[in-house]
């Protein structure tokens, strides 16, 4: 029994908070977000709640979009689509994707939920990320030596070539980490980049006339909306696309760090279990 001295509060998993630093409710943020075009739902990968919540939104935007939902993440490589897509199919069994596909460690537990749930209302899954071996040639070599790639490598790349714009958030920041780690800079930079643009473009390839596609994706692919939502927005200017990101934190309060950094922020306290 507690003692009239112990001070015990309650222990929410998460508080949501829209761009202004306001707290909003998940069915408000959730009314929101059904209206826009694009979700860039930015996690924290080995985060429970954020895994968790991302299964719940894609739930409940099935239930007010239904097929108009498409799905897409950084998690699977571009080049795996056809592996996908028979697994969705029910062409494959899970055994083959699981062999085949360069599928993450953390899949069983995080993504394999989402999968199973587009699988079962025969959603659309689209593998948005640029094939490992190419962001690895980019970050040796630079972006030019992805030019002198076979045609049919790149189909799994976006459009070459592009432009790595530092006018872009967080790619400065980039470039001090680089400099920090004894990396060449530039082609850090590089592979970065090709991973962003090529996201957002099978985004944008996939995206149809009233259909509402929800991105799944490292927090700082989006972080103060650089990277892929960078991408996005040269290419479409008029495209309605919707950030949320995901901290740790010891106290559930908006802090001034988070301002400009999405839409919406999640914050979850720092103590929180991990799922890898």
């Amino acid at each position: 029994m507690l003692n009239n001295n112990t001070r015990v509060h309650d222990k929410p998993a998460y508080r949501l908070y829209d761009k202004n630093g306001g707290e909003i409710t998940y069915r408000k943020m959730l009314e929101q977000l059904s209206d826009f075009s694009v979700v860039l739902f930015g996690e924290l990968h080995n985060n429970p709640v954020v895994h968790w919540l991302q299964l719940e939104v894609t739930k409940d935007l099935f239930s007010i979009r239904r097929r108009a939902l498409v799905l897409g993440a950084e998690m699977f490589e571009a080049d795996d689509q056809i592996i996908l897509d028979e697994y969705l199919s029910g062409t494959i069994g899970e055994d083959h994707l699981k062999k085949e596909a360069k599928i993450w460690d953390n899949y069983e537990t995080d993504y394999r939920p989402l999968v199973e749930f587009a699988k079962a209302h025969r959603l659309r899954f689209i593998a948005t990320n640029v094939p490992r071996r190419y962001a690895s040639l980019a970050a040796r070599k630079g972006l030019k030596a992805l030019t002198g790639l076979p045609d049919e490598s790149k189909r799994w790349i976006v459009p070459l070539p592009i432009r790595v714009d530092l006018k872009s958030p967080t790619y400065r920041d980039l470039l001090d980490l680089s400099a920090a780690h004894g990396i060449k800079a530039k082609n850090f930079l590089a592979a970065q980049a090709i991973k962003d643009a090529t996201m957002s473009h099978f985004i944008l390839k996939n995206l149809t006339p009233g259909g509402l596609f929800i991105h799944f994706h490292g927090e700082y692919h989006t972080r103060k909306y650089g990277g892929i939502c960078w991408y996005l927005r040269k290419a479409s200017k008029d495209l309605r696309a919707a950030t949320i990101t995901a901290v740790e934190a010891k106290t559930l309060e908006f802090i001034d760090d988070y301002s400009g950094l999405a839409d919406y922020t999640l914050v979850i306290p720092h103590t929180m279990t991990k799922t890898c």
